[in-house]
């Protein structure tokens, strides 16, 4: 036992670097102690729920189930598509998004400025036509709403599934309304605030979804293709499956994914997401605390 403690907590460590490393990118420490360290006021003080749920390792899920819910708008996946460059450099793509929810989440009300008019200055370049002549320009407010959307409620859907503090529903509501902040920051228009306001907006698009080649060739390329060294692919597909299992029986049939029924799924995917957030929550403990010296609220 004196052996393998020291053992175990070096795989825990080596395990959190690892993780942080594939998701924040060789910039990562330099940015985190920019993030929490840089004094200033900030967007979100340290009691908001925004800070709760983008501090989860219920991310990872939410964050998976995101990219597949977003592709079933045919414009925004015939964005990603043609300019993202997601198969090419799709841990660069996850930096970039993850350094992004952290500067606006944590960090000073300047670097949170700076960070949406950076993404505002490529979404305004980035247009063009599908494959079926229909244009689409990033920028597009509705677009911009569509993305929204889709992220922030598998965001919270995740979070209150595997977070390890699910909020109440007020804290829902007050989750949608601290994104909000952002949304309106990136140029959608009138996002919404509560959980009732998010869910007639995601009904009102159904009806312009659809899995297109594309969108099945993304999911594809997301849930089978991964670029990860082969000691990662088995606690990854524990983590894609539990994001297929979260999204509504229609996106499934749409992208050509498989459902079990709804007590089958209960029963041996949601153990195997619970138990992969806790073991990424256990192992992203062991990174050192960022700094909060200089760090006004």
């Amino acid at each position: 036992m004196a052996v393998a403690a020291p053992v175990l907590a070096g795989l825990r460590e080596q395990l959190g670097r690892e993780l942080f490393s594939r998701v924040a990118g060789p910039a990562g420490p330099a940015n985190r102690a920019r993030i929490h360290g840089t004094p200033g006021p900030r967007w979100f003080g340290p009691d908001r729920p925004v800070r709760v749920v983008h501090g989860d390792a219920s991310m990872f899920i939410g964050g998976l189930r995101a990219l597949l819910l977003q592709s079933l708008h045919p414009l925004a996946m015939a964005a990603v598509s043609g300019h993202s460059g997601y198969r090419g450099d799709p841990w660069g793509r996850l930096q970039r998004t993850s350094t992004f929810l952290a500067v606006t989440t944590y960090g000073t009300a300047e670097h949170a400025q700076q960070a949406v008019d950076r993404v505002r200055a490529v979404h305004d370049g980035v247009r063009g036509t599908t494959a079926t002549g229909e244009p689409y320009h990033a920028a597009d407010p509705h677009l911009l709403a569509w993305v929204h959307i889709a992220e922030i409620d598998s965001f919270l859907r995740a979070h209150q599934r595997y977070g390890a503090h699910p909020l109440d529903g007020p804290g829902c509501d007050a989750y949608i309304a601290d994104t909000a902040r952002v949304a309106a920051a990136l140029g959608v228009p009138d996002p919404p605030l509560d959980r009732a306001a998010l869910q007639g907006r995601l009904a009102a698009y159904r009806p312009e979804l659809r899995g297109t080649p594309e969108a099945r060739d993304a999911a594809r390329f997301i849930l089978l293709h991964p670029p990860l060294p082969p000691a990662a692919r088995a606690p990854y597909a524990l983590l894609a499956a539990n994001a297929v299992s979260m999204l509504p029986r229609w996106a499934r049939a749409e992208l050509g994914l498989p459902w079990l029924p709804a007590p089958l799924e209960k029963a041996c995917v949601r153990p195997s997401g619970h138990a992969m957030t806790a073991a990424i929550r256990w192992a992203m403990a062991t990174l050192p605390p960022a700094d909060l010296s200089g760090a006004a609220r």
